[in-house]
């Protein structure tokens, strides 16, 4: 699951199901009287906690859980996201019902009390909730993510090598045999070959499907999500790039670039285009 995912959309919406949550714990009657000693709240009516508070709450649960989840599942043949947007729109229509009639089945001669708090702020909760799921997906504002992407590591002054592990771009590599630490003879070149080793051939031409000899790796960022395809060329997508995530290019493949994700996973991304480089 990742929580970078969420836009400002699926924000919204999760601050219309707390509201919603609590707004069940409210009086659903403001009335006066012997009758209404005792206001129930949503909890006394099952009818109106499941088909109201609980449908809502429920239906911004499944639209978080369809965008954190890399590969969400399906339910009767609809991603979780469509099913929760149109819970949610369910929910603004009963609620439009509820503020109408408060008291539902329980009208009785005489007996005919206004909405109560927990139904005002429960339509009020519902109407955001919907507008937040509906919105999220037309208005380019509520798209933007949730939470920043962190910046990657500043780069080292010119002339510093990092102190990067093994295989880490830059790093020198110590011969095969040698102990680290082992001091280098005299007059010999850093990283050069010793005697009796033969030289590394040179690096494939990026005409033929290999890495470029001038490229750099560098961390770049998605602006929406982008399939990560195998480097055996395989159709299927090993993996999800999601945006608001910083992930490092290790090499350019003709026009897509060979990306590592944070699990040490590596594959081909086809589509470059609007990528923002750290």
């Amino acid at each position: 699951m990742n929580i970078r995912s969420l836009t400002r959309g699926d924000g919204v919406v999760i601050g219309a199901a707390v509201l919603l949550f609590i707004a069940s714990f409210l009086d659903t009657f403001d009335c006066s009287g012997s009758e209404c000693d005792d206001v129930p709240t949503a909890w006394d009516n099952g009818s109106l906690l499941l088909g109201f508070y609980l449908a809502g709450i429920i239906g911004a649960a499944l639209i978080v859980l369809a965008r954190a989840l890399p590969q969400p599942p399906k339910v009767i043949g609809l991603d979780l996201g469509q099913l929760g947007v149109a819970l949610t729109l369910f929910t603004a229509w009963s609620a439009l019902g509820a503020i109408f009639d408060p008291a539902g089945s329980l009208n009785a001669e005489g007996f005919s009390p206004d909405s109560g708090t927990g139904l005002i702020l429960g339509f009020i909760a519902a109407l955001a909730l919907a507008a937040g799921a509906v919105c999220s997906l037309l208005v380019p504002a509520l798209k933007a993510p949730l939470i920043g992407a962190p910046r990657p590591a500043a780069p080292q002054p010119y002339g510093m090598q990092p102190q990067g592990g093994y295989g880490y771009p830059g790093a020198q590599q110590q011969p095969y045999g040698a102990q680290p630490g082992q001091p280098q003879p005299y007059g010999a070149q850093t990283g050069a070959p010793q005697a009796g080793q033969q030289a590394a051939p040179a690096p494939a031409d990026a005409s033929h499907g290999g890495a470029a000899p001038d490229f750099s790796p560098f961390w770049f960022a998605v602006p929406v999500a982008r399939p990560l395809y195998g480097e055996d060329g395989s159709p299927t997508p090993i993996a999800e790039l999601a945006p608001g995530t910083w992930y490092l290019a290790v090499e350019q493949r003709g026009p897509g670039l060979v990306a590592q994700t944070q699990d040490g996973r590596r594959g081909v991304l086809q589509d470059t285009s609007g990528i923002q480089r750290g």
